[in-house]
């Protein structure tokens, strides 16, 4: 077969293939509505996916919504989460169960800075609520890129719903715990106060974060939940009666300060003690300048002739001097370019108990002097006057000495110049003196004699405390210390009247007075020490004695606690007894 005959055949087998096997060809009309029906479907299921996708995108917003609802809003370092901000603390009470300090639920202030749309109306309504505002700090806090910014803290209820009603978009409240003292400043120095994220900064609150609930806050382990409470030793009743005597002692006296403590002399119980000028913990910031310095623990000053007290227990402890030895005090002590003499000099020889008596410089200065320089420095470490105080009130001074005691500095001190010291670690050195020779560390929580025992050091003989016992007495009846006595409850004790020290010198027209008493005095239970900074008298002369202004102070304190304190009053009882033989 040729090419040509090839292809024809190709051809007529295309055609048949084609056309061909009984197919009609299709109809155009019939394809047409296929088409349409397809394009339909396509269009219902791009609109399905179109619903769905708008269906899935609202609900992310709403869950996103419901998330933000959810969550606190975002704090700088400086800001305590909420757990903490509600965090509970321990109620502070007397020895008999009243409150000295407590938690009580607020709010604070808060923006949401990238919230605000107009700062300047912001602070604008805000200031009809709160006029002490500080607009300049709040518009730069309201203008910054942080998404939390505290306004004010510890807002009223009052404040709070007057705030609610100006309806502010992106300021809102957070709950907190505000502490409370009920007392207000009747115990400030003793209880303390909190700072604004209420952790305790001064007083027994301090101690009672440093005992582990500061540790726990720091790691999130507090809660809101009501904690044991903590019982101190101070009784209000008497707190309350000490603080309203050296307040009315400053007043009588135009005095620039005055402090008291009342002191258990067998537990070392802290039952009263007060320091002016104080302040009130409730707004601590009010009394900064003058009134967070407790002089009664934390101020140190030349305690004067109380200080004498010390001097003979030490002459009679080393065995070296008795009772009845006497002492010249006919002629002043010339040493080192000093000259030592007595205040009212009798000018004659002195036995002991008229050396304390009169207080006399030169007896006491002597006395000092058969111990030695070596035995007197160690004889007022071991009575706990030249050593830091422990307790459990964080604000404590470290008593002041010379480097190097020489002979000028033993006598001095002797007398009660040349070292500092704070009146409450005297007034525990007193306790030492009357109540049998036990030195015990003052405790601002409960403590029985039977634990107190257990810490106890014995640094006097027995027979020492007696003797001190009896002198208290001697010049409770016949010298300087008759203004603090209290009929029924055989008081006594010793007067300081001590020049301060004013650019260097001693003054002589701006005093330092304190008055160590003890009753009662045939049995002691209490030491009273009272103190009063610069009195001035009626004529201005600033020459007030301690025996007209410290000792008066004792007198008002005992007169109004004793009862309340338990002490039976003796009418009648004189003091006989303590008239031993030496």
């Amino acid at each position: 077969m040729s090419f040509l005959s090839r292809i024809m055949v190709l051809k007529s087998r295309a055609h048949f293939s084609a056309g061909g096997r009984g197919r009609r060809p299709a109809d155009p009309g019939s394809s047409f509505e296929g088409t349409r029906k397809r394009k339909a479907a396509q269009a219902k299921n791009r609109v399905g996916l179109m619903i769905l996708g708008f269906a899935a995108f609202y609900c992310v917003i709403g869950g996103r919504l419901v998330q933000y609802g959810l969550t606190e809003p975002e704090t700088t370092s400086s800001i305590l989460p909420a757990d903490r901000l509600m965090a509970s603390r321990p109620d502070l009470l007397d020895r008999n169960g009243e409150v000295l300090a407590t938690d009580i639920r607020t709010v604070s202030l808060f923006a949401e800075p990238h919230k605000i749309v107009d700062a300047d109306e912001v602070i604008e309504k805000l200031s009809t609520v709160l006029p002490d505002l500080d607009a300049r700090s709040i518009y730069t806090k309201l203008r910054s890129n942080s998404r939390f910014q505290w306004l004010r803290r510890q807002l009223t209820p009052k404040q709070q719903s007057q705030i609610l009603a100006l309806g502010i978009p992106g300021i809102g409240f957070r709950p907190e715990k505000r502490r409370f003292y009920p007392g207000g400043a009747t115990a400030a120095h003793v209880v303390g106060h909190v700072n604004i994220d209420n952790r305790g900064v001064a007083g027994m609150e301090r101690y009672v974060d440093s005992q582990g609930l500061a540790d726990l806050a720091a790691v999130g382990m507090t809660s809101d939940q009501p904690l044991e409470p903590v019982k101190l030793s101070i009784d209000l009743r008497v707190q309350a009666i000490v603080r309203e005597v050296i307040m009315s002692s400053i007043d009588k006296f135009k005095a620039i300060g005055a402090g008291a403590v009342v002191l258990d002399v067998h537990t070392g119980e802290v039952l009263a003690m007060a320091s002016a000028p104080d302040y009130d913990p409730n707004n601590p910031a009010a009394g900064a300048e003058e009134g967070w310095l407790n002089r009664m623990s934390n101020g140190t000053f030349e305690m004067g002739s109380t200080f004498k007290a010390f001097t003979i227990a030490m002459a009679l402890d080393s065995g070296k001097v008795n009772m009845n030895d006497s002492f010249d005090a006919r002629y002043p002590i010339r040493i080192g370019g000093f000259t030592i003499k007595d205040f009212h000099g009798k000018g004659r020889f002195l036995t002991v108990p008229e050396v304390f008596q009169y207080s006399s410089n030169i007896g006491t200065a002597k006395m000092a002097d058969v111990v030695g320089i070596d035995g007197h420095k160690e004889f007022l470490t071991k009575i706990g006057l030249l050593s830091k105080m422990q307790t459990e009130l964080p604000e404590v001074a470290q008593p002041s000495q010379p480097r190097t005691w020489k002979k000028i500095n033993s006598i001095t001190i002797s007398f009660g110049h040349g070292v500092s010291t704070t009146p409450l670690q005297t007034a525990v050195a007193g306790a030492a003196l009357v109540n049998g020779g036990k030195l015990v560390e003052p405790t601002f929580l409960p403590r029985t004699r039977e634990q107190a025992d257990l810490v106890a050091k014995q640094v006097l003989k027995p027979s020492t405390s007696d003797g001190m016992r009896y002198l208290f007495h001697w010049n409770g009846v016949k010298g300087s210390g008759r203004n603090a006595r209290v009929e029924g409850f055989n008081v006594g004790g010793k007067t300081g009247t001590a020049d301060k020290v004013v650019n260097g010198r001693y003054v002589h027209d701006k005093n330092f007075n304190a008055f160590l008493a003890a009753f009662p005095i045939d049995n002691p239970q209490y030491v009273v020490l009272t103190f009063i900074d610069e009195p001035k008298t009626d004529k201005g002369n600033g020459a007030a004695l301690a025996g007209t202004s410290a000792a008066p102070m004792a007198h008002d304190i005992i007169s109004r606690s004793a009862a309340i304190l338990g002490v039976k009053p003796k009418f009648g009882d004189d003091g006989s007894a303590l008239l031993v033989s030496y």
